[in-house]
């Protein structure tokens, strides 16, 4: 079973993301808005991680982060550098995309809230399916 991973700090998100997942993709999934659970969880093993921007009082050793920022940590990690990270973020404004991908070094982008369920299941079901590859 493919494992998901989601840090995401707003329970409502986590929700649907958990519920979309298991029910469209058939994974297993992870919750947790902790970088340090992030991190722990993907050395572990997963396939594929959506990753919120703004999280609200996450750290990784003791140091606050952002969701961009646990992205660095995991792509600068040769054991999750592989692992495909998909931001999640309420910042859909011109530009956003860009930068953010840029700044985190993350793999793709989807805008919350999620409106199209269909299209999100199956950009994660290409991530997944790449994975496997």
């Amino acid at each position: 079973m493919r494992h998901v991973i989601v840090v995401e700090d707003d329970p409502v998100n986590a929700t649907l993301f958990r519920t979309l997942l298991e029910r469209r993709c058939g994974c297993r999934v992870t919750l947790t808005e902790s970088a340090d659970e992030a991190v722990s969880a993907a050395r572990e093993g997963a396939d594929v991680i959506i990753m919120d921007v703004s999280l609200r009082d996450s750290t990784f050793e003791g140091v606050a982060m952002t969701g961009v920022d646990i992205c660095r940590v995991l792509k600068g990690d040769p054991q999750t550098a592989c692992i495909p990270v998909v931001l999640a973020t309420a910042h859909a404004m011109r530009g956003d995309e860009e930068s953010l991908l840029k700044e985190s070094g993350a793999d793709d982008y989807v805008s919350k809230p999620i409106l199209d369920l269909e299209a999100f299941a199956n950009k994660i079901q290409r991530w997944l399916g790449q994975a496997a590859a």
